[in-house]
């Protein structure tokens, strides 16, 4: 059966240029589509965080029109490789609310609802009005310490510093279609549906994808130290389903406006949508690549999550407790310019093992001849 692409690619992939990865017989091969026909880019440049950096983008094997698939045997990968994943957290003002409620929950869902009420009556407007970092931003920090308000949350909020952490270990992602893993003793969980931006060593943005930043929200709650265990599990982190880079019909400015819509379908009829705008986002996206630069390298470029707007409180099962996965859930994200990353929801524990690290992954690249192409 041949794998099918166009039904994750934007309705106008034919004007774009994209970059991504397929799984072949032989091992990953690194993808291009120009002009609405596929490319394999292998013979040139193994790698996409390569294809990145060199910006080879064009030439490579014409594999055929998209609409016809992926060659017999292939499927979708995640678009990056060597490229390190990170990720920006409570950049909107509603999720901050949500961290906030999180923590002064201890990761009790049950207690979650009459906390939402207070927080949004004393701090949902002063957040949304602030520019973060500002000086007004800092005098609504002194009022909300001397009200008793204050949170490591609302600091990465409205301060001067963005919260930038390392979401999932080099060629661990997954792409679209495949299983996405939730910690089998999680009980208070949901999915993050993220644009996320593709960086060169220098930290210029060449191009956007999708992500599913999967959160604990119980885990992150009873302490912000497990941070790391609520972000960072088998198959937690999904990317795709390819790169749109920048071009003349697309810019970092249609990132800046980009509705990112969510829908959960659950194996027991449920259904959830919900929708990131990222004309909500507090921070620029250009702010958080600087914040996540920073004093860092990342020879081999990097990926970065720029946060949601989206945090589920509808209730699912029980009257108060809000939304949490099942295993089952199919997850569906999508945006007009960028695609549709589209997976399904596991435990970590019974998802299929990350094998490919960096050592199996060179191995494949030499025994195929193709170690000086990287």
């Amino acid at each position: 059966m041949v794998a099918e692409v166009t039904q994750y690619l934007p309705a106008d992939y034919a004007e774009g240029q994209f970059i991504g990865r397929a799984q072949g017989p032989d091992g990953p091969h690194v993808l291009a589509i120009r002009g609405g026909r596929l490319f394999d880019l292998t013979e040139t440049v193994a790698t996409s965080a390569g294809a990145v950096a060199r910006r080879i983008f064009d030439g490579g094997r014409d594999i055929g029109a998209v609409e016809d698939g992926l060659p017999e045997g292939w499927s979708l990968l995640s678009p990056i490789d060597l490229q390190a994943v990170k990720a920006a957290g409570v950049t909107f003002a509603l999720s901050a609310i949500e961290r906030v409620i999180e923590e002064r929950a201890r990761g009790d869902a049950s207690a979650a609802e009459a906390i939402r009420a207070t927080l949004e009556e004393k701090v949902g407007a002063g957040i949304r009005s602030v520019v973060p970092g500002s000086a007004e931003a800092a005098e609504l920090k002194a009022a909300l310490i001397a009200e008793g308000m204050w949170s490591q949350y609302l600091e990465v909020a409205i301060g001067p510093d963005a919260e930038i952490f390392s979401k999932s270990p080099t060629l661990s992602t997954v792409g679209t279609g495949a299983l996405i893993g939730v910690r089998s003793d999680s009980s208070w969980n949901n999915p993050e549906p993220e644009v996320v931006l593709v960086c060169d060593a220098h930290g210029e943005i060449v191009g956007a994808t999708l992500g599913n930043d999967v959160n604990l929200r119980d885990f992150e709650g009873r302490s912000a130290l497990l941070l790391s265990k609520a972000k960072d599990n088998n198959a937690s982190c999904a990317i795709g389903p390819f790169i749109r880079l920048f071009d003349d019909g697309f810019t970092l400015d249609d990132v800046r406006t980009a509705k990112v819509e969510l829908q959960i379908d659950g194996p027991e009829g449920y259904r959830l949508e919900g929708t990131n705008d990222m004309g909500q986002i507090s921070r620029d996206p250009t702010d958080l690549v600087a914040q996540c630069l920073s004093e860092h390298h990342y020879p081999d470029g990097f990926v970065l999550f720029c946060g949601t707007l989206f945090a589920p409180t509808q209730d699912r099962d029980t009257p108060g407790a809000g939304f949490t996965h099942k295993v089952g859930d199919t997850v569906t994200i999508s945006s007009p310019r960028i695609g549709t990353l589209q997976n399904t929801v596991t435990t970590s524990r019974d998802a299929p093992a990350w094998t490919m690290g960096i050592s199996e992954f060179v191995r494949n690249l030499a025994a195929r001849g193709l170690i000086d192409r990287i």
